[in-house]
């Protein structure tokens, strides 16, 4: 089990993250970044899912620009409040907290991003803009960043998501030729999730066992292009 630490960003803004270690010497790090919803009950468990499979994993929390302790729940109101929040932030101030939060971990090894809905489309800004060896994006709507991705980029998505329908799907592939994009058929928005409606055990146990596989080699393996500086 993890738990908060606090953090400080480039900027100074001071903000709490949920940092799990593994039980023996770390095989890299990983940045679990959030959905809308905060660092809640299924971020923390994600990121200490990453710790058992042998990571350093933070999930900063990206909210407290706001206020701390935001942790929402999935009902229709608490979706439009945690959409309301993510307005609310500036990406600039996303890149420092994620950018404080890589330094954290980069004392494990390689470091990777793991971004859920919103979090996805971090991941995916965060592999264009900050120096991390590759990233994950789940259901995450990446939209151009001003540079293409410097490092590998794994993408999930389900077939039947309706905030990120087939065209989003394509325009993502367009903007990024080079990424590995899994579609799981059936599956909607939030597959990963077992707290929500739309959890689809099967895709998400897939999707898992892709990017576990896509971790070690990127953060393990020989093979990894090498870092880029941090912009």
């Amino acid at each position: 089990m993890g738990e908060f630490t606090t953090l400080m960003a480039r900027d100074g803004h001071q903000f709490q993250a949920y940092l799990a270690a593994p039980a023996g010497k770390a095989r890299g790090g990983v940045v679990v970044i959030q959905e809308i919803f905060g660092v809640n009950q299924h971020i923390r468990a994600v990121t200490d899912g990453f710790a058992a499979d042998g990571y350093t994993a933070i999930a900063p929390c990206m909210f407290d620009r706001i206020r701390r302790g935001i942790e929402l729940g999935y009902s229709p109101a608490e979706i439009d409040e945690g959409r309301g929040y993510m307005q609310e932030l500036q990406p600039e101030q996303t890149l420092k907290d994620l950018a404080a939060a890589i330094a954290v971990v980069k004392h494990a090894g390689r470091v990777a991003t793991v971004g859920y809905c919103w979090g996805g489309a971090q991941s995916y800004r965060a592999a264009c803009l900050l120096s991390i060896d590759c990233a994950v994006v789940y259901y995450g709507n990446a939209h151009d960043a001003g540079s293409p991705p410097r490092c590998p980029v794994l993408y999930h998505f389900g077939s039947e998501d309706k905030s990120i329908p087939p065209a989003d799907v394509a325009r993502i592939r367009a903007l990024h030729p080079g990424g590995i994009f899994h579609v799981y058929e059936g599956a909607g928005h939030g597959f990963n999730c077992d707290l929500r409606p739309s959890y689809d055990a099967a895709a998400a146990a897939l999707a898992r066992r892709r990017t576990l596989e896509f971790l070690e080699q990127h953060l393990q393996g020989d093979d990894r292009p090498g870092r880029t500086a941090a912009s």
